[in-house]
């Protein structure tokens, strides 16, 4: 299944990827930023209904100027204290970085709008992992509607959430390491949409289904091959 899941996200397509059952438990619709459309915006937004995010990797972040958005809040003392554990991870940082929308959008909100910005992700990604060549800043701005989360520095050896799941799939289906994730979540119980259903979403669909036990194993195979 592993091998499916790299597969698609090479080609461009949805996948449906769940995380671990004593973390989030969430299964999130991934697809790598540089194939994503207006259309496959409109999909997160009506069948997943979680937060339309771009994940990067950390090397890219760093090369971009990127910060984490805990780090900015401690730079303002009334402001430090919104930091918190979270309860599903309370060993690491929330990997939320800037809010940007590309400076050609109009209201940045609307699926042409997304799916414009976060291509530019995608494509400054890209740039900054060889040899850089664009300025970040002069390209967005913010506050914006799309979300950037930075993958933690070791990926899946430090955190193990979709930020770091999608970004090491994306490394070992050698694709620019900028995924597009949004959760799926349950109209009917007001919670996430439970593992069985997303599942069952996913073979309804004809998209691969992949846990994050599987992509770990991948990835530390990855690592010493």
């Amino acid at each position: 299944m592993i091998d499916d899941a790299i597969r698609a996200l090479r080609e461009g397509q949805f996948i449906l990827l769940y995380d671990f059952d004593e973390r989030e438990g969430e299964t999130d619709f991934a697809i790598r930023s540089d194939a994503v459309t207006p259309a496959h915006v409109a999909r997160m937004r009506r069948e997943g209904g979680g937060l339309i995010c771009t994940a990067i990797h950390p090397d890219a972040a760093r090369a971009m100027g990127l910060p984490f958005a805990t780090d900015l809040l401690s730079l303002y003392p009334g402001l430090a204290r919104l930091q918190g554990e979270a309860p599903y991870d309370r060993k690491n940082k929330s990997s939320f970085s800037l809010w940007v929308n590309h400076r050609d959008t109009y209201t940045g909100i609307t699926d042409r709008d997304r799916a414009l910005t976060i291509n530019a992700i995608a494509s400054h990604v890209k740039r900054s992992l060889n040899g850089g060549g664009a300025d970040f800043f002069a390209d967005f701005r913010s506050p914006g509607h799309v979300a950037i989360l930075r993958a933690a520095d070791t990926l899946l050896s430090r955190r193990r959430g979709q930020t770091e799941l999608s970004i090491s799939l994306a490394t070992m289906a050698g694709v620019p390491p900028a995924v597009t994730i949004c959760e799926m979540l349950d109209d009917t119980t007001g919670y996430a949409l439970d593992k069985e259903s997303a599942r069952a979403y996913a073979r309804r669909n004809g998209l691969v289904f992949v846990e994050g036990g599987e992509v770990l194993e991948a990835w530390e195979a990855y690592g010493k091959a």
